[in-house]
């Protein structure tokens, strides 16, 4: 059990120092949010924004970080 814990709060850890590091970058990344496949419509005062091929890449990058921490991390 203490070394599942440790585990778990290393990936903790590490996941915070990702997630702050991609915070402190959203404003030098101008592209995302503006990929080919993302959805804007412009009619007057009106915006829709709909980033779908953001949306996309993001769950995809996720899902593979994901897959690489239980596989590699979480053996039991």
């Amino acid at each position: 059990m203490p070394k599942t814990l440790g585990n778990i709060l290393i990936l903790i850890g590490i996941a915070a120092i990702l997630i702050g590091l991609i915070l402190r970058l959203m404003g030098r990344l101008k592209w995302i949010g503006k990929l080919p496949g993302d959805i804007i419509i412009q009619k007057g005062n009106f915006t829709f924004y709909f980033p779908l091929m953001t949306g996309l890449l993001t769950s995809f990058f996720l899902s593979l970080l994901l897959f690489l921490v239980f596989k590699f991390f979480l053996k039991r």
